[in-house]
Parts: C-alpha cells; sequence; structure tokens
C-alpha cells in the first residue's frame, strides 16, 4: 500500500474509532458545532460560485521542488486580475479535518469579491510543498519563482501585493528588498521575526534581546511541528491535482506533538537539549538547519549565519510602497519602528512617501480582537476598534489596480494608540514632533529591594551612591509575568498584568515617581542606562517599565534586557565583567505610547531575569546554552552624580 493510501487509511480509520469510543460525546460536539458548519459551507459554497478554484497546484521552483498553492480568482476570464499572495508555513488546507468541513474562507471569499486573485502558498517542506523546511521560507530564491510564475499566468495582470501576520508577514521584508518587478507593494503584520539586523537591534528576527535568548521561539518551533525533518507527507510526483485534493480532505495535514507544561518544560538544562528531553527532535533550534548553518540556538548575536538566510537586515534596501502594522504588546515593536523609519530614510523620495504604519494597543496579531473595552492582559484599553479591511483594500485598490482613491491624502503617515487615553492619534514622523526628552533618575538610601524598599525616580541624580545590592540565582529567577511576547502557551499569559506579586520579591529593586500632580504623555522611545557591578563573570539586567495606578495596581508597559558581555556590542567578542567594578549599561530603546494620569506613578522595576520571556544567564561567562551548573551572582545598581543610573522618556508637549 502506498504512503499516502496508508495516511488516509489512518485517518479515517481514526475517525471511526472516535465515533465507536464516545459517539455521544462526539454527536454533542458535532450538534454544538453545526451553526459553525452551516456558516462555512455556505461560505464555500459561494466561492465556489463566483471562483474559479485550483487546489494543490504545484509550482515548479528552478532547483526542481514545486511549492503546493492553492488559487482563487474570479470567474469571468476576459479580465486579468492583480494577485494577493499569502505565503505561510501553517496549514491552509480548505478543509477543517477535525471539524469535518471547509475551514473558515471568508478572507478569501472578500478578496475574490472585490477582483482579485487569491494565492496561499506553503514555505518549503511544509505540507504539500517539497524540500526541507528552513526558518522564514528560505531559500529567498522560492519567493522570486512564485512571483515570477504568479505575474506569467493568462489571468494574471502582473502586479502582487503581499499580505499576512506574524510568520506569514515575517519572510515579507527581505522579498521585498529583493526588487522582484512583479512586487507592488506589501503589507506586514506583527513582521518583528523578520527583522534580522537595523540600527542598535540585533535581535535576529526576535530570537534575541540585548544579547539574551527570547525563549518563545523555541516553543513555537515544537508547538507547530517545526522541527521534525522531513516531516510533511510525501506523494508521487505524478499525482493529479484531485488526488491531492483528496488526501488533503482525509489526511490531519498537522503535526500532533505532546502538549507541554512549557512553565515546566523550559527549566530543562542545557537549553541545546530541551527538545531532547521532551523526546523531540532538536530540529533547526541545535541542530544544523537543511542551509548547513549550526542550529540556532549555538549562534551569537552577530553569527554570519543569520545573514544567509530569510532575515531582513539594513544592508538591504527596500525600495516599495508598505503599510506596517504593529501593536504595543508584541514581541519586537522598537526594532519594527526601528525598521519602518529606516526605510523611510533610505528609500526613494517617492517611495520613502508611500510608507505608512499603523501601532494598535493589542497583542500579537490580535488587531481585529479590538473592542469596545479592548482587554491586552488585565487592562481595559477602551474603545481600539478600527477598520483593517477597508484601509487594506483601500491600500490595494490604489497600488495594485492603480485607483485614485485619495487613500494616501487622507490617511496619516502613522496611526497609533495612546493607552491610557485610549485615543487613536497621526503623526507624520516617529516619534512625533511635540515630544521632548524627560529623564528620571534612580535614588535610594542603599534598600530598594521590593516594593517595600526605598527606591525612587527623582529629577535629579543623588550626590553620593549608595548602590542597591541583590541576589541573581539562575535557579530561582524573576518569572515572567505579562509583557509583549507570544506563543509560549497556555502557561503564560501577555499583555498588561499586575506586577506587584513580582515586586514582592528581595531581587526586584522597585523605582517610582511621587504620583503625578498633572498627566504626562509618553510617546516614542524610552532609554534606560545603568550603572553595575557584580561578583560573576557576566550577568544580565532587566528592566520593566510600570504604570502604577492609585489603588497600587502596576501595570507593565514595557521590558526589556542586557547581557552584560554585549554592554560594549555585538560586532566584536563578549567583554567580561571583574568584580566590583562599576559599568555603564545601556538598553536598547523601548518604545511606547501611553498616558499616566493624574495621580499615577511612573515606575521601573530592575533586576536579573525575567524567565522564560528570557533564558536566564547562568553567570558563568560559558556558551550558557550548552551548560547546566549555575553561579549565583551578587549584583549592584549604582546611582549617584558619578554614576547616573536613568531612564530617559519622549514626552509630549501639547
Amino acid at each position: 500500500m502506498t504512503r499516502v493510501a496508508n495516511l488516509v487509511c489512518v485517518s479515517i480509520c481514526s475517525i471511526f474509532i472516535l465515533t465507536a469510543i464516545a459517539p455521544c460525546a462526539f454527536a454533542q460536539g458535532r450538534q454544538s458545532d453545526a451553526a459553525l458548519m452551516a456558516h462555512r459551507n455556505d461560505t464555500e459554497k459561494e466561492l465556489e460560485s463566483i471562483a474559479i478554484i485550483e487546489r494543490k497546484v504545484m509550482v515548479p521552483m528552478r532547483d526542481g521542488k514545486r511549492m503546493q498553492a492553492d488559487i482563487y480568482r474570479p470567474k469571468n476570464e476576459s479580465k486579468k486580475y492583480p494577485i494577493i499572495f499569502v505565503r505561510t508555513p501553517y496549514n491552509f488546507n480548505y478543509w477543517d479535518i477535525q471539524l469535518g468541513a471547509p475551514r473558515d474562507m471568508s478572507s478569501v471569499l472578500n478578496a475574490v469579491k472585490r477582483g482579485y486573485a487569491y494565492v496561499e502558498m506553503n514555505e518549503r517542506g511544509r505540507y504539500f510543498s517539497e524540500g526541507n523546511y528552513d526558518i522564514l521560507g528560505v531559500p529567498l530564491t522560492d519567493s522570486d519563482d512564485a512571483l515570477d510564475w504568479m505575474s506569467l499566468q493568462p489571468w494574471s495582470s502582473g502586479r502582487v501585493g503581499l499580505i499576512g501576520c506574524s510568520s506569514t508577514a515575517e519572510w515579507q521584508l527581505a522579498v521585498a528588498s529583493r526588487g522582484n518587478k512583479a512586487l507592488s507593494t506589501f503589507i506586514p503584520e506583527s513582521f518583528g521575526a523578520g527583522v534580522g539586523r537595523v540600527g542598535p537591534f540585533y535581535e535576529q528576527g526576535n530570537w534575541f534581546r540585548g544579547g539574551a535568548v527570547q525563549m518563545l521561539f523555541g516553543t513555537w518551533l515544537y508547538d507547530y511541528g517545526l522541527l521534525v525533518k522531513d516531516g510533511r507527507p510525501t506523494f508521487p510526483a505524478g499525482m493529479s491535482e484531485a488526488a491531492l485534493v483528496a488526501a488533503a480532505k482525509f489526511y490531519d495535514l498537522d503535526a500532533h506533538p505532546p502538549a507541554q507544561d512549557w512553565s515546566k518544560a523550559l527549566w530543562h538544562l542545557p537549553e541545546s537539549e530541551i527538545y531532547s528531553a521532551l523526546g523531540a527532535p532538536r530540529g533547526i533550534f541545535a541542530d544544523t538547519t537543511p542551509s548547513g548553518s549550526p542550529g540556532m540556538i549555538e549562534r551569537t548575536p552577530n553569527d554570519p549565519s543569520w545573514y544567509k538566510g530569510g532575515l531582513w537586515n539594513d544592508s538591504e534596501r527596500i525600495n516599495i510602497p508598505g503599510a506596517w502594522l504593529m501593536t504595543w504588546y508584541d514581541v519586537s515593536v522598537a526594532p519594527n519602528l526601528e525598521a519602518y523609519n529606516y526605510v523611510r530614510k533610505t528609500a526613494s523620495p517617492e517611495i520613502a512617501n508611500e510608507q505608512y504604519a499603523i501601532i494598535a494597543p493589542v497583542a500579537h496579531c490580535s488587531y481585529k480582537r479590538a473592542s469596545e473595552h479592548t482587554m491586552v492582559g488585565e487592562r481595559d484599553l477602551g474603545d481600539a476598534r478600527f477598520d483593517y479591511d477597508a484601509f487594506t483594500y483601500g491600500w490595494f485598490d490604489h497600488f495594485l489596480k492603480g485607483e485614485d482613491n485619495a487613500l494616501l491624502a487622507k490617511t496619516p503617515k502613522i496611526r497609533y494608540y495612546t493607552m491610557g487615553s485610549n485615543q487613536w492619534r497621526s503623526s507624520d514622523t516617529w516619534p512625533p514632533e511635540g515630544t521632548e526628552p524627560v529623564t528620571f533618575f534612580l535614588a535610594s538610601g542603599g534598600h530598594a529591594n521590593s516594593l517595600d524598599g526605598d527606591g525612587a525616580l527623582v529629577p535629579a541624580a543623588d550626590a553620593k551612591d549608595a548602590p542597591d545590592k541583590f541576589i541573581y540565582d539562575p535557579m530561582n529567577p524573576v518569572l515572567t509575568h505579562g509583557g509583549g511576547f507570544c506563543c509560549m502557551g497556555a502557561e503564560y499569559k501577555p499583555g498588561a498584568l499586575d506586577q506587584r506579586q513580582e515586586e514582592a520579591r528581595d531581587d526586584v529593586l522597585v523605582y517610582s515617581t511621587e504620583p503625578l500632580n498633572e498627566g504626562m504623555e509618553v510617546t516614542g522611545p524610552i532609554e534606560v542606562t545603568l550603572y553595575v557591578s557584580s561578583d560573576a563573570k557576566d550577568t544580565d539586567f532587566t528592566v520593566k517599565v510600570i504604570d502604577v495606578l492609585p489603588d497600587g495596581t502596576a501595570y507593565n508597559i514595557e521590558e526589556n534586557i542586557q547581557r552584560a558581555r554585549y554592554r560594549e556590542g555585538y560586532t566584536r567578542p563578549p567583554v567580561w565583567l571583574e568584580k566590583g567594578k562599576v559599568y555603564k549599561i545601556s538598553f536598547q530603546p523601548m518604545q511606547t505610547s501611553n498616558y499616566f494620569d493624574v495621580g499615577h506613578r511612573l515606575r521601573i522595576e530592575v533586576s536579573s531575569s525575567n524567565f522564560p520571556r528570557f533564558d536566564r544567564n547562568l553567570n558563568t561567562g560559558g556558551d550558557n546554552y550548552n551548560e547546566s551548573k549555575a553561579v549565583i551572582a551578587h549584583n549592584e545598581i549604582h546611582h549617584s552624580r558619578q554614576y547616573p543610573s536613568s531612564i530617559t522618556l519622549s514626552v509630549m508637549k501639547r
């Protein structure tokens, strides 16, 4: 029996077993899904009535591998149509095998109704696409081959626009820099993992922050089956489109790795063996990648391997119109804004004027989840709704159809949401005009430990140094509680959460202003400088920016980390700490727009861990990723005129 036949048989048998074991539960679930199934079936029928549908079209690449695409286009074949192109590592198979009905085809239907062809394609090595998967759709020549193929189809106008969120967005930046003649515009949404290096940021696709590893990437690779080599089904080269469609309807395409409690699994040391400890493949996380690069966990922030793949960096010029969508509680809004500003500075004048941005007050890819009371974590940010569909199709109508719809004339270059005052605002630049730097200095009597300590933020630095001391034990780190991240499992909730439970720890230093007599809008970069010392060869320093309400509720606004070994930059070898010597640590800029109302306090927390948002520094000065034993660090924060530890905010003067 062929592998395809086996897979189909297994799927059918699995369904039969499920109904035989639990017929009542199965029937009850089906009844509760009846309305959803009816809606999806109706949408599919309407789509079939207006669209020519070609599924499992195998598009050839230059090396002979084929990428599978689903194509939807209007039935009127007397016209040529611009293309909305979505390429993804995720499963877009039209059939939901769990529900036994089509998936929600509303986005496709909407595009076809508006006169677009809609093409979905899986990245290399994912689902029906051939070859081996590597991060961000490597090789980038696949994008050129796909764009060239689409532009030459008899039904194509030759103009293509990209759209998508997260991993469906992150490959877009490098592709946009390649200058393919078919690519007219792009709309990347929550695209941080596509930014390699830009300005002061060496995050290499959200892998790092300040030189520390962002552990969310590892959980994402596992949960979506991206660690499995050759995990896609294989089919005979001559298998017909109809046969492939039939196989997709019966075979569960998704990998289903055993669910993990990441609040426990991520504690395993060494980091490089986290997945081996789970009985899972190490994959591109820790093994040599299909492109021949070392596993991602082994790389440093400026490893040459980062520059061979699908990451965009600031040596590459983007010169097509772009609509950049970001969120305040995403993984990396600061590098995203840096990338946006960089393109505006380096593109040709005409194209630089066609770069627009929207910054929403939601979590990763949650744009359309905004409501009359938009909850981000525990914080109500008011009515943050925005008509993204109207903006998106107005954009595509202008750049793909050539319509003079006045969208650009009536749209601000940057539309951003100010949290706290809960208002959409607009600007021609980032940061907006009218902001001024305001600096607060850290101060204490040497006992800023915990919320009960004497830490303060004051307008001028103290004359004498009274350093605050704390112990950082990697085996007892400060635990992640909210923040800007995604993909870390149900155990970790992103967004704004009350931080007082973390502020009860002695290894968290707390510095607060007095209650504000006047409201203060902070919109733009936030820069933190600390003067530190340690008895460890290497350690980390973390910071959180907090909005404290009159009742004491402490909502996190932004967070950051800096690994001490990289304090002098990422292009040179690590520089170790000497015991007792004071060093200046400058964090990469953070970004926000938040209104601190009258009676609120500005607060920052300082510590040495935020785990598992960031990996633990074991303080040894070793490779960290391959170590199992840690050293306890005795760390100090200095603050005085000689050591002016401070936070500088961009404050709007209206």
